[in-house]
Parts: structure tokens; C-alpha cells; sequence
């Protein structure tokens, strides 16, 4: 039949947060509930009797809670088909039927996130409750699981209108939920203890909780979803929903200034996860100023973020062009009230973040992973490699450029001044063709270049970028090295009285 009376339930659970709703409900319908050790006790406080889990298998609760309900008479009035074979069986071995499973899991993840010991993690990995979950979702035909405290008011709703029952829709739909849940749980586990045991995986796994449906891809034709807690990292202040390529964006800018924060106050300006306009300065309102100054026509439309707090002369100046997305870690009261008076604009109030140790990506027929680009700017070494040393002042603007190529699309050349990106060229198919586009671009906004320096994100095979530069009055580089024709730019600027650092790392981003 498709709608199964529920007559009796198997309730065992580690939160009872909302549970009283759900025992009264049942109740209310004359189930029979089994239960087991606290949740016992939480149901007959509120003056509902139960049934023993213990008294039905006739053992106690052994090695210290591990075995309760391992046991024939649990799982086979679970696993039994209401066929004339099976409840047979279950006759002849006084098994009674269980049409409803309301278990969750030990909280495994939160363990090990709250810094629990060795031990206390693997008493977490639930057995058990796994096994209760995936028996009742496997004989979905006739039970109904409910294996998360999130499903309780669709349980009590489908209850109340059914009036006791459950349709073979909704028990379908709860055991697909179900196997999600012990799939997370157990790709949690494993990889906790791949990264315990050292043990090298030959699968590819990852489970993220919470799906987020956006309005549509990088182009309206396409549909995608967000997968993770947004929450954690932003508190968002106003603005409409965020999407696909807003998300990229942020991902992107929030990379960069987890960099540029070892720097001081800094703003940067992303369009298409390119930094367009970058600057650091001593309070936010003069940041943006310099980070708008490198590209004001780029930063219509763009990604702004910045790692200082944003008052009210800040936000009268950022709010004089039209922006998709400010994120900063505080806003004044008076600043709210300026940005929040073009609702549609998302303000997004960050918390602290770190990059992912990982990244993966989806092609071909699977995924690549890797360690991220993640090396700490203060353990970048910067090895002179020419006659001529960078002035104090220089290799301050020399560091402040490498972080800037690092968060370019390859190829990548940046100009800085000041501790200001005054051009870049990036995602271009020759090195050349980058730095000609940086060149072009500085001058295009007004800039003097004598005096700035340049960034690679790799090395030059020849001294053709270096003898562009150059002949703009640029006399200090910063570069990854690793040519075997490293020595002829070497050569070009001990000729011509320019300096050259290498810090062997090269920062291909495609």
C-alpha cells in the first residue's frame, strides 16, 4: 500500500530539540515508541509511556552504550517485509513490527571541529545509529525514517494530516535524505582518519552540507546551486540574493586580501576575479581612493572589498559609482545608513576567513586536486639577483606587486607605485602582450611609471618585458626565476642599472 498507518516507532536520539512535538503527535495516534537510554527518560518526563529497547531484545546496554540496539528483534521488525513470509517469521520470533525509525547521529564533525582528543572522536563515530538509518531507508517500501532533527515538522505535518499515516511519496523522500546522511557522516569520518592515519586515499570524497539554490550559472541558460555555510563567513547587511559569479568573485577578492592584510588598510576592486584597481594606505577612505584611481572604468559594476572598517567619509566616496558587492569587517552606523539607501547593493560584513588548504576542480571525467597557492607572504624570500639592490621604498612596492600578480589570471604582469596597482595585464596568451596592456593602461588613467615597479607571476624566457619597462623609467622587478635563460634579463638590468629579485615561486593562475 502506499500509505502505511504508523503503529509503532523506534525513537532514539542524540539532540531532542524539537522532539516534544513529534512523541505528543505520535502519541496522540496510539504508536507504540521504543526507545533507549536519555531519550527514554526525555519522553517519559513529558508523561508518555515507552517501551524499553532493552526489554524488547532482553539485553541490557553494553560496553559503556556501544551495543543497545544490535540486535534481531530491533532490526528485523525494521528490515521485515510486510509480506506473508516475513511477518511470519516475525510471529515465530516475537518480533514486533517497527514502522517508523527517528534516529540522528552522534555528532562526529562537531567533535572533531571543537578540538576533541583522539578518543573522544571515535566515540563519536556512531554504529548503531548508522545501521538503524540505513535499514529502515533501505525498506522504505514499508518503514519511514526520519534521520535529522530538520525533518520534524514535515513528519508532524504528514502525521496530523494523514491522521497517523505516512504516503509511500514521503517515505521515499525520507530515505533518499537518509542515505545523504550517512554518506556525509561517513565521508567525514574517513576523512578524518585518512588525515589520522596518513593513509593515502584512492577516492576522491567530499560531502558539504547545506545547498543554496542561485538564480542561474555564469549565464541565465545555466543552473547552479551553492553548496556550504555562507553564514559562518558573512553577516549579510542588505542587497538582493547573491549569484553564481557574484560568489566566484568573493571567492576570489576574499583570497587576495587574506594577502594584502599582512600589509595594512588596503581596497581592492575585482571584476571577473581579476583585481582591476588595488591600494593600501593608511585608513579605508584613502584606499579606495587609490585602489578606484587605477582603473575607474573597470570598477563599474565590481567586487569591492576592503580589510578595515568603513565610516561615513568612506562610504560617501565608495557609494558616488554603482557596485555589486562591498564586503568589509565593520561598517559605522553612518555608513550603513549611506550604503543601505541603494538596496539592490549587497553589503556583506566578513568574519574572520582562511583559504582553503585545498583546491579541486571539475574535468574531463573527474576532479584535479591540489595544495592551494597558499604560502605566506612573510616567508617569501626576495633574492637579489642583480648589482643593483631595490631601494627600501622599492622592494616594499616589490612585494606589494607579487602579491597582486599572485591573484591574476596567467599570463600576469603588474605595475605598482606607492603601494598602488597602476596597471596589469593579465590572462593573455604571451607575456609580452601582458605587459604592453599594463603599460597601456597606467598611461591611459595619468600615470608617470618612472619610479614604479613590475611583477611577473613567472619568469621571463626573454628580456623583451624587462626592456619595455624599462624604457618607461621602471627600474625595479620582482619575478619567480626558473629560465634557463634567467641570466640575459640578469644581464640587461645590471646594464642599464636596474634591479632584479627572484623569489622561486612562480604563481600561474588559469
Amino acid at each position: 500500500m502506499s500509505i502505511k498507518k504508523v503503529n509503532s516507532a523506534l525513537i532514539s536520539v542524540f539532540y531532542k530539540d524539537g522532539l516534544e512535538d513529534v512523541v505528543k503527535t505520535l502519541h496522540n495516534y496510539g504508536v507504540i515508541i521504543y526507545t533507549t537510554g536519555g531519550t527514554q527518560s526525555f519522553i517519559e518526563s513529558l508523561g508518555i509511556p515507552v517501551q524499553k529497547v532493552e526489554d524488547l531484545t532482553g539485553y541490557p546496554s553494553i560496553l559503556g552504550g556501544r551495543v543497545k540496539t544490535l540486535h534481531p528483534k530491533v532490526f528485523g521488525g525494521i528490515l521485515a517485509r510486510r509480506n506473508e513470509d516475513h511477518l511470519g517469521q516475525l510471529v515465530e520470533y516475537d518480533i514486533p513490527e517497527i514502522d517508523l525509525v527517528i534516529v540522528d547521529l552522534y555528532p562526529f564533525e562537531e567533535t572533531v571541529k571543537s578540538g576533541g582528543d583522539h578518543a573522544q572522536i571515535i566515540e563519536k563515530i556512531d554504529i548503531g545509529g548508522v545501521s538503524l538509518i540505513r535499514a529502515a531507508a533501505k525498506n522504505y517500501a514499508d518503514v519511514a525514517v526520519v534521520s535529522s532533527k530538520d525533518q520534524y515538522g514535515l513528519l508532524v505535518n504528514e502525521l496530523v494530516a494523514t491522521e497517523g499515516a505516512l504516503s509511500l511519496e514521503m517515505r521515499s523522500k525520507l530515505s533518499a535524505e537518509a542515505f545523504m546522511v550517512t554518506s556525509h557522516y561517513d565521508t567525514s569520518i574517513q576523512k578524518y582518519m585518512t588525515s589520522y592515519s596518513g593513509a593515502e586515499p584512492n577516492h576522491f570524497k567530499a560531502s558539504i552540507a547545506g545547498k543554496h539554490s542561485l538564480r542561474y550559472g555564469e549565464n541565465p541558460h545555466q543552473k547552479a546551486s551553492f553548496y556550504g555555510d555562507l553564514d559562518a563567513i558573512f553577516e549579510k547587511l542588505c542587497g538582493k540574493e547573491l549569484s553564481f559569479n557574484n560568489l566566484v568573485d568573493i571567492d576570489a577578492a576574499m583570497a587576495l586580501m587574506q594577502d594584502l592584510s599582512q600589509l595594512g588598510t588596503a581596497f581592492a576592486i575585482l571584476k571577473h576575479t581579476n583585481s582591476c584597481g588595488v591600494g593600501v594606505r593608511d585608513n579605508v577612505k584613502d584606499a579606495w581612493k587609490a585602489a578606484l584611481a587605477a582603473d575607474p572604468q573597470s570598477a563599474f559594476g565590481g567586487i569591492l572589498i576592503t580589510n578595515g572598517k568603513v565610516d561615513g567619509d568612506a562610504a560617501k566616496e565608495i557609494d558616488s559609482i554603482f557596485y555589486e558587492v562591498l564586503i568589509a569587517p565593520d561598517f559605522s552606523d553612518e555608513a550603513l545608513v549611506i550604503l543601505k539607501a541603494k538596496p539592490n547593493r549587497i553589503l556583506l560584513k566578513s568574519s574572520n576567513y582562511t583559504v582553503a588548504s585545498t583546491s579541486y576542480k571539475a574535468l574531463l571525467n573527474g576532479v584535479i586536486e591540489q595544495d592551494a597557492d597558499n604560502v605566506a607572504i612573510e616567508n617569501v624570500i626576495y633574492t637579489q639577483k642583480t648589482k643593483v639592490a631595490p631601494s627600501s621604498s622599492e622592494l616594499k612596492d616589490l612585494k606589494f606587486a607579487n602579491i597582486c600578480v599572485k591573484h591574476l589570471k596567467s599570463n600576469a604582469i603588474v605595475l605598482v607605485k606607492d603601494l598602488q596597482l597602476i596597471g596589469m595585464g593579465c590572462g593573455q596568451t604571451s607575456r609580452i602582450d601582458a605587459c604592453r596592456n599594463a603599460i597601456e593602461k597606467a598611461q591611459n588613467f595619468g600615470f608617470n611609471l618612472k619610479g614604479a615597479v613590475m611583477a611577473s607571476d613567472a619568469f621571463f624566457p626573454f628580456p623583451d618585458c624587462v626592456q619595455l619597462v624599462a624604457a618607461e623609467g621602471i627600474n625595479a622587478i620582482v619575478q619567480p626565476g626558473g629560465s634557463i635563460k634567467d641570466q640575459l634579463s640578469i644581464d640587461y638590468c645590471d646594464e642599464h642599472g636596474l634591479s632584479m629579485v627572484f623569489t622561486g615561486l612562480r604563481h600561474f593562475k588559469h
